[in-house]
């Protein structure tokens, strides 16, 4: 698959159809995983659609620095900091959101609170007023 603008947008949207699946068959790991992972998806979007609207050539390390898991520094990569950080509500979910990382896919703990953490980022993410992927949609 080609790793262009239109298939990170169509990752982003199956993916959080998948950990809504997975969160309705109560299994959280999986589904806070895939959660996090479509807000991935979807600010490498952004990025593209940053790249497509300038006339600019990126630095070398621009492309390199892309290749992360890290939400917090797509965020930036996509230029969009200044803009979540000027919309409270999204921030707020943002807070839950940037935690994320990848390595929780090789985690099968099953903590007591993995129910709640998983509720809570899915929630994050797909708030239909102020969910971080419908803010993300916004930009890409």
């Amino acid at each position: 698959m080609k790793l262009d603008r239109a298939n990170f947008q169509r990752l982003a949207k199956a993916r959080i159809d998948d950990a809504k699946a997975l969160l309705d068959n109560q299994r959280w790991d999986g589904a806070y995983y895939l959660a996090g992972y479509a807000v991935e998806c979807g600010l490498k979007s952004c990025i593209i659609a940053k790249l497509l609207a300038t006339d600019e050539f990126p630095e070398k390390s621009f492309s390199d620095n892309c290749w992360t898991h890290n939400l917090t520094q797509l965020v930036s990569l996509a230029g969009l900091k200044d803009k979540l950080d000027a919309d409270a509500d999204v921030s707020l979910n943002w807070t839950l959101v940037k935690d994320w990382n990848e390595t929780v896919r090789y985690d099968l703990k099953g903590a007591s609170d993995a129910k709640s953490k998983a509720e809570d980022l899915y929630h994050a993410v797909t708030d239909s007023a102020h969910g971080v992927l419908l803010w993300i949609q916004m930009h890409w």
